[in-house]
C-alpha cells in the first residue's frame, strides 16, 4: 500500500468522525438552529478525497479508500462519539455508515463515468448527487420519528454541501497538478 492510499483513507475516516460529531450541533445563529448543523461544512471534503483518488488511481482504488475510510470512520465514531445510552447517538452511527457507504460508492461510479468530460464535470456532478443521497439517507435514518426537525435540517445541510462542493472545485483543480490522472 502506498503512503497516499493510507493517508487518504485515514483522512476519510477523520472526516467521517468529525462530521458525525459536528452533526449533533445546530448552528445557533441567525435562526439557523432548525436548518443547519456544523457537520454540513466538513462532510463534503470526503467527496474531494474520493474524487482525487478516483482521478489519480482509478475507481477500484477509490472504492478501497471508501471502504477503509468507512471502517475507520465508523470505528472512530464508535470509540469517540457514540454514547450507547443515547439512542440518537447509535442512530447517527448507523445512519452515517449507511449514507456514507452508499453515497461514496455512487460518487465513485458517477465520477468514473464522467472522467473524460471537462475537468470540473465529474467532481461537481458526482459530489452533488452523492451529497443529495448522503443527506437524505443520513437524516432520515438518524432522526426520523424524533423531535428533531430532520427534514429542514436535511435541506439546510444539502444547501451548504452544494455550496462547499462548488468551493471544493478550487482545491480539486489545484491538486490535479500534484496527482497524475490515470
Amino acid at each position: 500500500m502506498s503512503k497516499s492510499f493510507i493517508l487518504l483513507s485515514f483522512l476519510m475516516g477523520a472526516i467521517v468522525l468529525s462530521s458525525n460529531y459536528l452533526v449533533q450541533f445546530p448552528i445557533n445563529y441567525y435562526g439557523l438552529n432548525e436548518v443547519l448543523t456544523y457537520g454540513a461544512f466538513s462532510y463534503p471534503i470526503a467527496f474531494l478525497i474520493t474524487d482525487l483518488a478516483n482521478r489519480s488511481y482509478g475507481k477500484f482504488v477509490a472504492r478501497k479508500i471508501v471502504y477503509l475510510g468507512f471502517l475507520l470512520g465508523i470505528g472512530f465514531t464508535v470509540l469517540f462519539s457514540t454514547d450507547f445510552a443515547d439512542f440518537i447517538s447509535i442512530r447517527i452511527a448507523i445512519g452515517s455508515g449507511t449514507a456514507f457507504l452508499t453515497a461514496q460508492l455512487i460518487d465513485v461510479q458517477i465520477f468514473d463515468n464522467l472522467r473524460k468530460k471537462k475537468w470540473f464535470i465529474a467532481p461537481l456532478t458526482s459530489s452533488m448527487i452523492g451529497s443529495t443521497v448522503d443527506t437524505f439517507l443520513f437524516f432520515s435514518i438518524s432522526f426520523y420519528g424524533t423531535s428533531i426537525p430532520w427534514l429542514t435540517l436535511a435541506f439546510g445541510d444539502l444547501g451548504v454541501k452544494i455550496f462547499v462542493a462548488l468551493m471544493m472545485l478550487i482545491p480539486f483543480r489545484l491538486l490535479l497538478k500534484t496527482f497524475k490522472p490515470i
